[in-house]
């Protein structure tokens, strides 16, 4: 076989979901420095927020908006996605270990990739795909458990919620490429739809904290114009129009830019795991640009 470079319009559709991954590599940074604001109201100002930038373009073109009449199904999806995987996430988070419940979550990259191998015009499941989804998740798994905390039976509703969340984003971003035809622009109300979802949440399940410095403030605006805005969208358009299996893979340089990120500033230690999580992922990486040149 011999090796081609991807379309440009494919390759060019995968680099602007690599954006995504970029922004979301910068989420455990934000969520930091926002202070004690609880998960479902971070999530509800967030996604309020992303939603609302989003549909700044409707000001500028008001013919636009039809966008958002969209089939119910396509509401489904779009909500389902955004508002179940982190509704299932934060209930992960709740009732398991963090570092547990992460890695657990994030088998939804190597989940994308297997899923993958079903879309029609893929070009199917290649060896080296999977190979690098495995190699990615080795790198997760090295970078998350390199501690004392393991596996516990009483945790298991907790693991199960991260599974679940797995799942549910895998099948939001495979199934995302089934909806093409829908404009990127619509993400923007499953933004503001899932934002106020998670308003009722907080509003049942948890206790309003305000942040009480500017720093927090800017933090909460930069979440939601980034990692939980501008992200979503990208994602949307190296999902519909790029190569899913190549972004799966390169979806496990998320954890680990935003450990670098974390280090650098700060706020986390510099370890030799983190090394040895860098050397899986990018090997992973490679793996799945082979795997997607070959013709």
């Amino acid at each position: 076989m011999t090796a081609a470079p991807l379309p440009i319009a494919t390759a060019r559709a995968t680099f602007i979901g690599f954006g995504a991954i970029l922004l979301w590599s910068l989420l455990a940074l934000f969520t930091v420095a926002s202070g004690g604001v609880p998960p479902f109201q971070l999530a509800a100002i967030t996604f309020l927020i992303g939603g609302l930038a989003g549909c700044a373009g409707f000001v500028l073109r008001p013919g636009r908006v039809r966008v958002l009449r969209q089939p119910p199904t396509v509401w489904l999806l779009g909500v389902g996605g955004l508002f179940g995987y982190h509704a299932l996430y934060f209930a992960a988070l709740r009732l398991a270990p963090p570092a547990e419940a992460g890695l657990v979550n994030y088998l939804w990259p190597l989940l994308i990739v297997l899923f993958s191998a079903r879309l029609p015009g893929a070009g199917g499941l290649r060896p080296g795909h999977v190979a690098g989804a495995l190699l990615g998740f080795a790198g997760v798994a090295v970078l998350l458990t390199g501690r004392d905390s393991g596996f516990t039976a009483a945790a298991l509703p907790g693991y199960a919620a991260a599974l679940a969340a797995a799942f549910v984003w895998a099948a939001y971003s495979v199934l995302s490429t089934r909806a093409g035809a829908v404009p990127t622009e619509a993400v923007a109300g499953f933004c503001l739809v899932t934002g106020l979802l998670s308003l009722a949440c907080h509003l049942g399940l948890e206790r309003t904290v305000w942040p009480d410095v500017p720093s927090a403030w800017a933090a909460i605006v930069l979440l939601g114009l980034g990692p939980v805005g501008a992200a979503f969208y990208l994602w949307d358009i190296g999902c519909k129009r790029g190569d899913v299996r190549l972004l799966g893979v390169a979806a496990y340089a998320a954890p680990i830019l935003s450990t670098l990120i974390l280090v650098a500033t700060g706020y986390a230690p510099a370890t030799p795991a983190l090394a040895l999580s860098c050397l899986l992922i990018v090997a992973g990486a490679l793996c799945a640009v082979r795997a997607s040149r070959v013709a």
